[in-house]
């Protein structure tokens, strides 16, 4: 099993040839659950499930006897090698390295969902796979579900400028994101007034140079802004893109 210390506030346990890290809080329950088949399985069975979909189908639900509210996510790989490699990664899989981005972006002030606890389950021959868990973010919806043509463009105007802070948020902190796209940007609260969250976190390393860092998450933004408006018709203008720029311009 892995070595690596969690953070504060959290325990490892080893049920079977399964490792369980979790908040202290609901490390019991999520043991129970690992002791009789995977978080995502236990999670996909509920039948008073959120069902969120990305890459592939996360499920919120309830934790057992915690009142926390999780959403449930099997890691896949994506791009070009997805077919082959699908849910496979060599152990202990990114799930530490999850946890220790989420932690470090709490740490700095950046908004993403807490994460509960990973689970990873040995395979043999080097190789594992894993679940994650994540304090769901209640009513909420990703940036491209906010850009929708139906959307008032007030409501459109202000999911921009909340994206606009994470960006910046990110970038001061030399934050790049790998795959900032419109799904891995969650909008939370009133509809005119939303924060937004930043998802996919094991996507992101950390650069010296805010500069670079800020280009960086500028351009893989827009272009996930252009793919949704040329392909699904999302309410995406050239002037909102340049609007985002604009509120950066200082870090620029």
């Amino acid at each position: 099993m892995t070595t690596h210390h969690p953070p504060d506030g959290y325990v490892r346990a080893r049920v079977g040839r399964t490792e369980l890290v979790a908040r202290r809080e609901v490390a019991e329950a999520l043991g129970a659950i690992v002791a009789r088949g995977t978080l995502y399985d236990f999670a996909r069975a509920q039948p008073d499930r959120r069902e969120y979909r990305g890459r592939a189908a996360a499920f919120a639900v309830e934790i057992p006897g915690t009142g926390e509210r999780a959403v449930v996510r099997h890691s896949r790989h994506g791009g070009l090698l997805a077919s082959l490699t699908r849910d496979l990664f060599l152990a202990p899989t990114r799930a530490p390295h999850e946890l220790a981005i989420s932690t470090r972006l709490l740490d700095a002030r950046v908004p993403t969902p807490l994460v509960l606890g990973y689970a990873v389950y040995r395979t043999g021959a080097g190789l594992a796979r894993s679940d994650v868990l994540t304090r769901e973010v209640p009513a909420s919806r990703d940036l491209a579900a906010a850009l929708a043509p139906s959307e008032p463009e007030a409501n459109r105007r202000a999911a921009w400028t909340a994206t606009a802070s994470l960006v910046g948020a990110l970038s001061e902190l030399g934050a790049r994101h790998h795959d900032l796209n419109l799904k891995n940007v969650l909008l939370a609260g009133a509809p005119d007034g939303p924060q937004a969250w930043v998802l996919d976190v094991d996507r992101i390393t950390f650069h010296a140079d805010v500069r670079y860092a800020l280009r960086h998450n500028l351009a893989r933004l827009e272009r996930s802004a252009r793919k949704w408006r040329d392909r699904w018709g999302a309410a995406i203008g050239d002037a909102d893109l340049a609007a985002v720029r604009e509120a950066l311009s200082a870090l620029a």
